[in-house]
């Protein structure tokens, strides 16, 4: 199947510029695509793709105009890799066979479960007794939902999800532990994606929160009672200890750790591999990692750090006696 550019701008928006019937018959990177398929451009350290990019059309902002005209066939709008994400969508709506609504053979959906007629119940999946599925929701195959978990409109929900498996709550008896059982539940929002083999906890008193716009990548742990505020974006390998709240419009890097009872401010901006020891009060962008190098050069460098406190004892002794 193909689109032409003139039918993309006239759904999309952005001014066209070069041949308007031009037939479209995929999406792909600057490097790759051939003279039938749409790229784009957003970020100028790559505009030396641009010039080499065989693409028939190339998304672009105002400032690589010029170049990209003279390259050939594009679309200029203010934000090339947001109208890129647009672009997707609506290729897939346009190319592929909208998903129907329905819960596969091989499901299994407690009678006293509630599952909108819009969603969409994938293979091997599980809902639990009291759970609820909103509309247009999708899960896709093997995911859990457990007693009482609650999943909004518009979700899609991947591969090997668990929502609502015990929260890790036990008190220490002696030389053993007793469990604490986990009463509360999980509610998610609307518009939440959830990526593959993430696990999220059901909170041990109250529910664990995930608010309306959420994204959630691959294999992620959210502990019991955790509460992640709308639109916010975490990459693959996050995790989050119990009770830690996270504001709105946050994101955080893949392999991140947020400690357990932890406040982070909105537009907060986690750098990957970082460690959160401490509430961040304040938004910005927060980094806590100690940069890769050489072995023999880490392990000076290390051992020079675990005397940074004595060395700070001794400049301040110095200074008093100046």
């Amino acid at each position: 199947m193909t689109l032409d550019l003139a039918w993309v701008v006239g759904e999309l928006g952005g001014t066209l510029y070069g041949d308007r019937a031009m037939a479209v018959t995929g999406l792909a990177p600057l490097e790759s695509a051939s003279a039938s398929e749409i790229s784009f451009l957003s970020n100028a350290k790559y505009q030396s793709q641009l010039d080499n990019s065989t693409a028939g059309c190339v998304v672009v902002g105002p400032s690589m105009q010029a170049r990209a005209v003279m390259r050939g066939n594009c679309i200029v709008c203010d934000e090339p890799y947001l109208y890129f994400a647009r672009l997707t969508q609506l290729w897939k709506r346009t190319t592929r066979p909208t998903q129907r609504s329905h819960i596969h053979p091989s499901a299994v959906v407690d009678s006293l479960a509630t599952v909108d007629p819009s969603a969409s119940i994938g293979p091997l999946c599980v809902v639990e007794q009291g759970a609820r599925v909103g509309a247009g929701t999708v899960l896709k195959s093997r995911v859990t939902v457990g007693e009482n978990c609650v999943i909004g409109a518009r979700c899609i929900v991947h591969s090997g999800v668990v929502i609502g498996a015990d929260g890790f709550g036990f008190a220490p008896d002696r030389d053993a532990w007793e469990k604490i059982e986990q009463l509360g539940a999980v509610r998610i929002g609307d518009d939440v994606e959830i990526g593959a083999n993430t696990c999220i906890d059901r909170g041990a008193l109250q529910d664990t929160v995930i608010e309306d716009g959420v994204k959630l990548d691959n294999l992620i742990q959210i502990g019991h009672n955790v509460r992640i505020g709308r639109n916010t974006a975490m990459a693959g390998c996050v995790g989050v200890a119990g009770s830690a709240t996270i504001g709105a419009n946050c994101t955080v890097g893949g392999g991140a750790i947020i400690l357990g009872h932890l406040t982070l401010a909105a537009h907060v901006n986690i750098s990957a591999a970082t460690v959160v020891t401490k509430s961040i009060l304040k938004p910005g962008h927060y980094t806590g990692l100690f940069p890769v190098d050489d072995n023999a050069n880490w392990e000076r460098n290390a051992a020079c750090l675990k005397q940074l406190h004595s060395l700070r004892e001794r400049i301040k002794t110095l200074e008093k006696k100046t």
